[in-house]
């Protein structure tokens, strides 16, 4: 089969950073579904383990956690799809990735793709998808239907979490979105997906917070820059507040958490997939219920580009988007 993978950590301006392959077919475990893919999307977790998991010598490592495809077999403890059924979703970090023609995933994280939308409009979903809702719902611990009276603060809300999150969070509960960006476009798509207030990362939060009438909030969802940001989201938070983080950090002090007995919380989508936790069908469940708010017309697509066809050179160039930290929503890849 067609893959697109590498054999060395390299910056991505190296035209070996990605290559085009051909590997073995894989065959699907008792759980797992085979899905021949469709189309893809780009992830930041794409460009961070490219950049620092060397593959085992003479092995290529295939990335990929995004994918939309059609089910070409099904393992013989698999209950919930058929052959033909077109899925979407963003599968596991400790197994190959779906940068390839065919794909095996457990079928306890996947779901039916939302009939409403392409392949590549569904593939810039998955990934984003489970990271907002387990930070939403499951770490800053906000109730669906809940949140009246509170703010939540997204940082980075033009990027693909915020984008889906922004979203989530005006069509299933009921706090007040601001979301930061630093560009007109970026600003006018957070307005476009629900954000309430828009206000500029490149200048000090709790002064912008401040000038826009809204002031200290009860919950940031910080999801780029977190280190950058630290001090003004401490400052921004009400005493009792929450703090929701994806990215990476070379240090992290909680001590500055404690005067205000605010909580920190991380979100890991990988987790569950990765240490098979009990509830690790909650991935599948939730995209089942984000594909109807889909087609029901309150959830759109975050694909904002589309690079054509899934090969190295395109890749190449999603990853060098991604890195240039300029992402607007999802870059999308469709057909091999």
């Amino acid at each position: 089969m067609k893959a697109i993978g590498y054999y060395a950590p390299l910056p991505i301006d190296d035209p070996a950073s990605l290559q085009d392959l051909t590997l073995p077919e894989p065959v699907a475990g008792p759980r797992d579904l085979l899905v021949r893919v469709s189309a893809i999307s780009v992830n930041p977790v794409d460009t961070k383990v490219r950049r620092n998991a060397a593959p085992e010598a003479g092995q290529a490592k295939v990335l990929g956690w995004d994918a939309v495809g059609t089910v070409e077999a099904v393992g013989d403890q698999v209950t919930g799809f058929r052959i033909g059924d077109r899925v979407y979703y963003a599968g596991s970090i400790t197994r190959p990735g779906a940068n390839a023609e065919l794909h095996v995933v457990d079928e306890r994280i996947v779901a039916r793709a939302p009939q409403s939308l392409d392949d590549a409009q569904a593939a810039a979903l998955p990934l984003t998808t489970i990271t907002a809702w387990e930070l939403l719902f499951d770490r800053l611990g906000v109730p669906q239907g809940g949140g009246a009276g509170q703010t939540l603060l997204i940082t980075g809300g033009a990027g693909g979490v915020g984008s889906i999150l922004i979203q989530l969070a005006r069509q299933l509960t009921q706090l007040r979105v601001v979301a930061t960006a630093s560009r007109v476009e970026t600003r006018q798509w957070c307005l476009s997906l629900g954000a309430h207030a828009v206000i500029d990362h490149s200048k000090p939060l709790a002064a912008e917070l401040k000038a826009a009438g809204i002031g200290q909030v009860d919950l940031v969802a910080s999801l780029t820059q977190t280190q950058q940001h630290y001090a003004q989201i401490i400052e921004s938070l009400k005493p009792q507040g929450k703090i929701g983080v994806i990215d990476d950090m070379a240090v992290l002090d909680a001590m500055p958490l404690k005067t205000k007995s605010l909580s920190l919380h991380w979100e890991m989508m990988f987790a569950r997939s990765r240490f098979e936790t009990p509830d690790m069908a909650e991935q599948g469940k939730l995209l089942a219920e984000v594909a109807a708010l889909v087609d029901a017309g309150r959830i759109r697509t975050t694909a904002n580009a589309s690079f054509g066809t899934i090969n190295a050179a395109n890749l190449r160039r999603a990853h060098a988007l991604i890195e240039s930290g300029k992402a607007q929503g999802k870059v999308v890849l469709q057909g091999f």
